[in-house]
């Protein structure tokens, strides 16, 4: 396999490496959901992809993505609702989401990647799942914090495949997460006496959740609780 730059999300690049092999990306019109993706972008267009285009919800992300994706022309970023986006049926041969759609609106996003992916197109979805219900206060405080509401792994494949998608893989990377956090504390530890002001500003919740998270994952024994599951699925038809 191809060794890729770092990837700053939950799923780290294994996600989209095992994606790369399972799925022939060349030709493919593609669409990311969520931010901090830009070096995904590059990954797909480096394999092949003829577009890759991102979608985020906020003004701050989108000039982030912008400048991080600079002069490429076959790639491109967006303001737009994950439930209510501008584009065509059947417009996309694959939809990326990494760590981005594990919240309330995830029923509405699913129903709309279905509208928009091509008869059999491909969703390639990673998301936080919890090994039991009943969690510790400092675990829900992570989620509650991030706005995320977790699936049961046991019940992960389950809940797409009730949506009409088939499961062509899945892979559990539970493992990653431990260095995503660990990153995630260097990262933080190593740059933000560099940071502007503006960048503060721009990155103060998010340094703010990823030290909390960091802590609680790495010192508290988060990964009891939860992991990160990948699948690769396809439209049913």
């Amino acid at each position: 396999m191809k060794t890729i730059k770092p990837i700053f999300l939950p799923g780290t690049d294994r996600q989209f490496t095992i994606l790369s092999s399972q799925v022939a990306l060349e030709g493919k019109r593609i669409l990311i959901i969520g931010g901090n993706t830009s070096e995904l972008a590059n990954e797909f267009i480096a394999r092949g992809a003829s577009q890759v285009i991102i979608v985020v919800e906020d003004n701050d992300s989108l000039l982030q993505t912008r400048l991080l994706i600079g002069n490429n022309k076959s790639i491109s970023a967006k303001m737009m609702e994950f439930t209510n986006t501008d584009f065509n049926d059947e417009d996309f041969d694959l939809v990326y989401a990494q760590a981005s759609i594990s919240n309330s609106e995830r029923n509405k996003i699913l129903k709309e990647v279905k509208r928009i992916l091509k008869p059999k197109g491909i969703l390639c979805v990673g998301e936080n799942v919890v090994f039991t219900e009943e969690l510790p206060k400092f675990v829900n405080d992570i989620f509650q914090s991030s706005g995320i509401i977790p699936l049961l792994k046991d019940n992960f494949p389950k809940y797409f495949t009730e949506r009409k998608f088939d499961v062509l893989y899945q892979h559990d990377l539970s493992s990653t997460l431990k260095d995503f956090y660990k990153m995630s504390a260097s990262l933080l530890q190593d740059n933000i006496d560099t940071l502007t002001d503006n960048e503060k500003s721009y990155y103060k919740k998010l340094i703010k959740k990823m030290s909390h998270e960091s802590n609680a994952f790495l010192n508290l024994g988060g990964d009891n609780y939860f992991g990160f599951m990948m699948l690769i699925l396809q439209k049913a038809v």
